[in-house]
């Protein structure tokens, strides 16, 4: 299985009304998590929230492909 791209958002046992609603719901978490931040700060939290989840998806395979896809057209 490789890297899913379908829209994958949402809790367990929550159920939406939109489907889109799982990601709107995210970008605010998001956004919320920068405020009050520095460039600099807002820096290394990115960083540290990449890391945190690169090691909760663990699949070197998956997060090539992910690495590769987010630097394509660049």
């Amino acid at each position: 299985m490789g890297l899913n791209l379908n829209l994958n958002l949402g809790e367990p046992g929550k159920h939406y009304v939109r489907a889109y609603t799982p990601g709107d719901d995210f970008y605010a978490e998001l956004i919320e998590l920068h405020r009050d931040l520095s460039d600099e700060q807002s820096v290394q939290v990115n960083a540290r929230l990449i890391l945190l989840l690169a090691n909760h998806i663990g699949d070197l395979s998956i997060l090539r492909e992910a690495m590769a896809l987010a630097r394509r057209d660049l």
